[in-house]
């Protein structure tokens, strides 16, 4: 097996002064990385500032034989973005890796979320991603090559009560990464988002309020964590992270799960579902309600890459079920190798 190595790349790391960027900074810069390691320096509910954190971690990576540098600028402003990408280039004259996991928490019931508890969200999780992505990607652009890694979270794809606010971001964070993946396919560039499982500094910030919602109460209570012990801890993301911004990776567009050392990808399925009557008619509620079966059924699906693919989708089930010269499925005449497509039947 041959060693993943990162010597002559350069990564930005935002939120490394602890936690999750903070291992992945440590881990890159062991492996030959020059890191930039972004931390404003607040806490877990993002109050406050510091050089601190980003400081130390710059230092280890230092006492280490490693090569790095602090900024401590905030994602959330175009300025601060621009400003997190200049420090790379600067110091070392481009940029290979951006690995965007600034964020903290703020929970609270859907109805009561202020502006301020949305906007703050929004702004560093989402809107602080695109600020340093931009920039980040026109870097990278130029010289032909380039890896993001966006963090993102099963509380986005699956749900967790009380974090209204923090999903929004995060799935947004989802559709962010697909669109970077598409349009830096023409130029080298890849991008992924990862759904990380630890305990980290952001696990004082949650409030178990949400035991309120009597099904989530017993999602939280049911669960079987008797494989989880030891395995919640930080270090089990990083191979995944590291790997995933890697020269050795060309996987993109891709969703990947890290929960107790269990490493998954996720994928976006949509069933094949039930087409309507071919024509310009559209069909009636009723009809929709009549077909619910087959609207939903998930023993048939396909996972649609970008937008179009799911106009691919609706013919190819048109086809399964007319033939491409109108035969209908079943009837005399009907012969799938005819088709183009392969069949199991």
């Amino acid at each position: 097996m041959t060693d993943i190595r990162f010597d002559g790349r350069v990564a930005i790391i935002t939120g490394a002064g602890n936690g999750l960027g903070k291992d992945y900074a440590l881990e890159l810069a062991r492996r030959g990385a020059k890191v930039v390691v972004n931390d404003l320096g607040g806490s877990g509910s993002g109050q406050g500032e510091s050089h601190n954190a980003a400081d130390l971690v710059v230092q280890e990576i230092r006492d280490a034989g490693g090569e790095a540098v602090a900024n401590y600028d905030s994602v959330s402003t175009r300025a601060g973005g621009a400003a997190i990408v200049q420090t790379a280039l600067d110091a070392f004259g481009k940029v290979d890796i951006c690995i965007n996991n600034a964020g903290f928490l703020r929970n609270a019931r859907f109805e009561d979320l202020t502006d301020q508890q949305i906007d703050a969200i929004i702004d560093v999780h989402l809107k602080g991603a695109i600020y340093v992505a931009q920039p980040a990607y026109k870097a990278m652009r130029a010289n032909g090559y380039g890896r993001f890694l966006f963090t993102g979270s099963a509380s986005a794809m699956f749900g967790h009560a009380w974090q209204a606010n923090y999903a929004a971001a995060k799935g947004g964070l989802m559709g962010l990464s697909h669109i970077v993946a598409i349009e830096g396919s023409a130029y080298g560039i890849t991008s992924n988002l990862l759904m990380p499982t630890a305990q980290s500094r952001l696990a004082a910030e949650m409030d178990a309020g949400f035991m309120e919602i009597p099904a989530f109460a017993e999602s939280v209570q049911g669960a079987d964590y008797a494989a989880s012990a030891d395995r919640i801890e930080v270090p089990f993301n990083t191979p995944l992270v590291v790997y995933l911004v890697s020269e050795q990776c060309t996987s993109t567009h891709g969703i990947y799960s890290q929960n107790s050392g269990r490493y998954a990808k996720v994928r976006i399925n949509a069933a094949d579902g039930w087409v309507a009557p071919m024509g310009s008619t559209p069909p009636s509620a009723e009809d929709i309600a009549a077909h619910w079966d087959a609207i939903t059924d998930p023993a048939v699906s396909h996972e649609p890459l970008t937008v179009y693919d799911e106009f691919t989708a609706e013919r190819r089930h048109e086809t399964l079920e007319t033939g491409s010269n109108g035969i209908v499925r079943g009837q005399p005449g009907w012969n799938p190798q005819k088709i183009g497509l392969f069949v199991v039947l």
